[in-house]
């Protein structure tokens, strides 16, 4: 009864041997050698080893791409760090914001005009009096 319901486990339901024997109750030296002395045994284990190494391989891959991933996103950190330490500076050296500082950091607002080599205000965005019409290009 137990040797068929071994076999049965092994190749029907494709469970371990640690898992056979820890449900027929006996030692897995003992289930590995009921599963060796059937004739399919040669077979199931190549299957079993290229299906694994197939699971290896794609456990593989995400380890590798979510390592991309994140040094991807240390990066962009570095790089927004180094932005922001940039910026910091150059707003804290003047006590005043120059006009060229201003363009830059409000870069959305102001549209190059090549023809005039100069940064233009968008005037649909509401523009108060502080505020510069255009910047000229350094």
């Amino acid at each position: 009864m137990s040797k068929e319901k071994i076999i049965d486990l092994f190749y029907i339901e494709h469970l371990q041997v640690k898992e056979i024997s820890n449900i027929v109750n006996t030692s897995s030296a003992y289930v590995t050698k009921i599963i060796k002395q059937d004739a399919r045994y040669s077979k199931e284990k190549n299957d079993r080893k290229s299906k694994s190494k197939e699971n290896r391989k794609i456990s593989k891959n995400k380890f590798i791409k979510a390592a991309r991933e994140n040094q991807r996103f240390d990066d962009n950190y570095d790089i927004i760090q180094v932005q922001h330490r940039q910026a910091a500076m150059e707003l804290s050296q003047r006590s005043y914001l120059t006009n060229e500082s201003y363009r830059k950091f409000n870069s959305s607002a102001y549209k190059y005009n090549p023809s005039r080599h100069r940064y233009e205000f968008d005037e649909k965005l509401g523009r108060s009096y502080a505020i510069p019409k255009y910047i000229k290009e350094r």
